[in-house]
């Protein structure tokens, strides 16, 4: 039976990384349609569907009011934080940079948490903490660069919003790292307030939308693959993993695959630089995690 459950529990976290990998090309197609707070709208409206529709199936529903009934202040607060600051931030970066570049920078906010957990959790670094950071940021400054030491031609705006949105996304699991809440009411709540932040700043800052399927199936490709089911199916498998080490471990096929659909369907040339770089960020996270 463990057996099963652990091939099960594989097939489903290799099912989320596939789909996760195909998520920043979905970005820079969208984005090419729609403004980066129009995308966050459309995904994060699509994953309350999603999340919604999850929430019928598991019959949660009393889970979930109660969680508005007792926690509708905390969900108002991380809803601002997630999806609405962090994935505005994140698509600003993907409009800024090329997406070899947005989501290799994306991928070391697990770096920038631990950075993060010094002053909120009041932890302390260990030396391979220090090590697995400094071989991680080394990857970024070759792929910010590509190699090339004349930093003028380098997009540091882009590069410090990509940070700034590891920053965002670090912070919201550092919240979440005491909430015992359910994860799918939560994630409901979440998404739900997130939405409704999008669409007052919508209002208040209107901005001209271009009315084409393309951007908008995009978008709700996002919602779907980005925000929704691939979570839920991440979920999954590391609730059936007997070694959940063996599922994590298989977050690292997803930023090179991601790169071949990049290379593939957007064109974009990858960088030996970007492989070096993106080889030493999945390095220090590795150095990190052990």
């Amino acid at each position: 039976m463990k057996v099963a459950n652990q091939r099960k529990a594989l097939m489903l976290g290799l099912s989320a990384v596939l789909l996760w990998a195909t998520v920043a090309t979905a970005f820079k197609i969208a984005l090419q349609f729609l403004t980066p707070r129009q995308l966050v709208l459309i995904a994060a409206l699509t994953s309350v569907v999603i999340f919604a529709g999850f929430i019928s199936w598991q019959r949660q529903w009393p889970n979930t009011f109660q969680l508005a009934r007792t926690r509708t202040r905390f969900y108002v607060l991380l809803g601002l934080l997630n999806p609405f600051a962090y994935y505005w931030v994140l698509f600003i970066a993907y409009s800024q940079l090329p997406a070899q570049q947005a989501q290799a920078i994306n991928y070391t906010w697990a770096i920038t948490m631990s950075l993060l957990a010094v002053p909120i959790l009041k932890q302390k670094l260990s030396k391979r903490e220090l090590l697995a950071m400094l071989v991680a940021y080394a990857g970024v400054f070759l792929i910010a660069t590509g190699g090339n030491w004349d930093f003028s031609q380098t997009n540091w705006l882009g590069v410090s919003i990509a940070l700034a949105s590891t920053l965002l996304w670090a912070s919201y699991w550092l919240i979440n790292i005491r909430n015992t809440d359910p994860p799918v009411p939560a994630l409901f709540w979440c998404f739900l307030w997130g939405s409704l932040w999008l669409l007052a700043a919508e209002l208040l800052w209107p901005s001209p939308w271009q009315l084409d399927w393309r951007g908008l199936s995009a978008g709700i490709y996002v919602g779907i693959f980005e925000m929704g089911l691939t979570f839920l199916l991440w979920l999954l498998a590391m609730r059936q993993a007997e070694k959940t080490s063996q599922i994590s471990m298989l977050i690292f096929l997803s930023p090179f695959l991601s790169l071949v659909l990049i290379y593939a369907i957007l064109g974009e040339a990858i960088q030996t630089t970007t492989l070096i770089g993106l080889s030493l960020i999945c390095c220090g996270l590795y150095l990190q995690r052990k």
